[in-house]
């Protein structure tokens, strides 16, 4: 594992925002010692005898009913055999005569922390639930590095399916037979979640699902990269590149680095294969992933996909600010934004 070069004063400097922002990447750096084989600074610990200990990502919370939406969410288990399980949200109000679109979301944290029942989500889940009157399955793969990547992409393509099994009323789980719209499939993720809902959708182009319809998918401040610079990483995030670039390298343990095309669509050859009509793009201006988002935007409309991209930056605002301040004025907009990608009227054709 490469060093950081951080030096103190800036890793300091970072944290300090990292406890302001609360951020899932926030700053740190790699390094290594006699106790552990690696470490990220403030985030996660790996011990010689290869156990993992997170520093951050590993609250909960309950499940229940949410007193100021009404929003009911509950644990399911879909692979017993995995461990792979999902966190169920569903509106106040649901009606047996009107199905709902499903919306499912992979978590970020750089795929080694964080889990769908974590405080830092479950709020967020809560309010777009509420206001985009979705159902949604957040799904708690498997993390990197006792589980690496593509464990956290095959966790995520079996929930997909998994969904897709209660598209004739017949699956486990009540609330997707009975209140599901199976012809409104919606991804979304944030970050790392957002990697996984691009590379997910990739996949949905190849081997499509027949049983469901993916109408979208929601890209919220999308953790790519590539062995080179782009942008503000050639200046004032090239430090802050070196060490994002960390999580990747400790994730996926293949040998293809910075440049797989999971991480950067650039070298991805089936880009145009995106199994879905529409995709919305949220940036933010202070993030160190904006000039990756706006740079997939123009990788998306060179590939030949015919779909349509929209995208939008939040001035002011850095990496996942809308997770920690969700009653601020630019994360009620996003939401509101989402709520208007979710349900807005679509009549273009599934590929």
């Amino acid at each position: 594992m490469l060093n950081s070069f951080l030096n103190n004063s800036l890793i300091e400097k970072l944290l300090q925002n990292h406890r302001k922002m609360s951020s899932v990447f926030g700053s740190g750096k790699i390094i290594k010692s006699d106790e552990f084989l690696h470490q990220i600074h403030g985030f996660i610990r790996v011990h010689k005898d290869g156990r993992c200990e997170r520093l951050v990502g590993y609250k909960t919370m309950p499940t229940g009913i949410d007193p100021s939406t009404g929003v009911h969410s509950k644990d399911v288990v879909i692979s017993p055999e995995t461990n792979l399980s999902a966190r169920l949200y569903i509106p106040k109000t649901t009606t047996p005569d009107r199905k709902l679109p499903i919306l499912i979301f992979f978590h970020g944290g750089g795929f080694l922390v964080e889990s769908a029942a974590s405080p830092t989500y479950h709020p967020t889940l809560t309010l777009i639930t509420a206001e985009s009157n979705v159902i949604a399955v957040s799904v708690n793969y498997r993390l990197a590095p006792e589980h690496p990547l593509p464990t956290g992409y095959n966790d995520s393509w079996d929930a997909i399916k998994w969904v897709a099994s209660h598209s004739n009323g017949g699956g486990p789980e009540p609330w997707l037979n009975e209140h599901g719209d199976f012809q409104k499939v919606f991804l979304a993720g944030d970050s790392a979640g957002a990697n996984i809902a691009h590379n997910i959708a990739i996949r949905a182009g190849s081997e499509p699902i027949e049983a469901i319809n993916l109408e979208g998918v929601i890209l919220l401040h999308p953790y790519f990269g590539g062995k080179d610079p782009i942008g503000s990483e050639l200046g004032k995030h090239k430090q802050i590149k070196v060490y994002t670039d960390q999580f990747w390298k400790l994730a996926n343990s293949s040998v293809s680095g910075l440049d797989d095309p999971w991480f950067n669509p650039e070298k991805d050859p089936k880009l145009s294969d995106f199994g879905c009509s529409k995709i919305l793009v949220c940036v933010a201006e202070k993030d160190s992933f904006r000039d990756r988002g706006l740079y997939y935007k123009e990788l998306m409309d060179k590939s030949g996909w015919p779909g349509k991209l929209e995208m939008i930056e939040t001035k002011e605002e850095d990496h996942v600010f809308f997770l920690f301040r969700t009653s601020s004025p630019n994360a009620c907009t996003l939401r509101k934004r989402i709520c208007t990608f979710i349900n807005q009227v679509n009549n273009a054709s599934r590929f």
